[in-house]
């Protein structure tokens, strides 16, 4: 016979399953506490440097002034918004970063994958991780070290592309003061620091393959090339997707410290992005209200290009982040 369920019964039933559900979250936070301590501790650091300052954001509705504090300066709504969006140089700036990460993008973003197959194939174990250990060191030093090691570089009096330049009988090049240039420098700097340590992600997707899958191909007579097309590239794909997302995500990014110590007024028409733009118009100049609305307006677009960069991915290859 079946059982007759009641409004009064199913708020019964509800009210003896919520505490014994409750009772047993709490059992296993108890059981398992060392491991939510150590959970706690990334998530705190996350919450005070990440999620707190963003409270600052509503400064960028207001017409910021220090001695009278976040709270008590002068609401202006929109108008910092409506200066940015009428300001040339900040569409300059703005152009420039875009096509400086679509370079970086478009140039960078294969080099990991390349690189870690290749790791991928080497057999000799001390050759392999001479390799890796050789790849991944630029990634440790700073840009301040970088950008040195590239102005002595591309000198045109000492550098040693130049003297190779002059010695094949043709004018020296000035890498860093030339616009035609200057973008190339900052793509081949960061692919220079990065690939290697970007490589990792790959090598690790790399070790998900069933290997038997390249023992049955080798039976079929698949060489390393079909190999690569039909297994490898299929069996991190998922990765490839994943980085691709995050980097469209951050095409309105910049690396500021890496611009700020190569470039110089020669250059400011190619290599003025928005980071330097918000360091110039609000570190030096004290416009703080106005930047605040400059990277919030690029925040916003990063977010968009994200979602959409995502609903792409799941609508054609049912692959995404979420």
């Amino acid at each position: 016979m079946a059982q007759i369920t009641t409004p009064y019964t199913a708020r019964s039933l509800d009210a003896e399953v919520i505490p014994k559900q409750k009772n047993r979250l709490w059992r296993r936070i108890v059981r398992n506490w060392d491991i939510y301590v150590l959970i706690s501790i990334p998530l705190l650091v996350l919450l005070i440097y990440s999620y707190v300052p963003m409270l600052g954001i509503i400064i960028a509705f207001k017409n910021y002034r220090v001695f009278d504090g976040i709270l008590d300066s002068k609401w202006v709504g929109l108008a910092h918004f409506r200066t940015l969006l009428s300001d040339p140089k900040f569409f300059s700036v703005l152009s420039n970063t875009l096509l400086i990460n679509l370079f970086k993008f478009l140039f960078q973003f294969p080099l990991p994958i390349i690189l870690a197959l290749l790791l991928n194939e080497v057999r000799k174990g001390f050759v392999k991780r001479l390799t890796q250990t050789l790849t991944y060191l630029p990634h440790f030093l700073s840009w301040v070290v970088i950008a040195g090691i590239f102005v002595d570089i591309l000198s045109p009096s000492t550098g040693v592309v130049n003297t190779v330049i002059k010695a094949a009988g043709f004018s020296p090049i000035t890498f860093l003061g030339d616009d035609s240039y200057f973008r190339s420098v900052l793509v081949a700097s960061t692919a220079w620091k990065e690939t290697g340590w970007s490589a990792i992600i790959y090598l690790a997707a790399l070790t998900s393959i069933d290997p038997d899958l390249y023992a049955a191909s080798s039976v079929d007579g698949a060489g390393k090339w079909r190999q690569t097309w039909h297994i490898t590239l299929p069996g991190i794909s998922s990765t490839i997707v994943f980085i691709i997302i995050l980097r469209v995500s951050s095409l309105l990014g910049s690396d500021t410290e890496q611009v700020l110590l190569l470039y110089n007024p020669l250059v400011y028409g190619v290599g003025d992005i928005i980071g330097t733009y918000v360091y110039r118009e609000g570190i030096q100049n004290g416009s703080y209200s106005y930047t605040t609305a400059v990277g919030l307006f690029i925040s916003s677009i990063g977010f968009t290009l994200m979602i959409i960069a995502n609903k792409v991915s799941r609508k054609y290859s049912d692959r995404g982040i979420w």
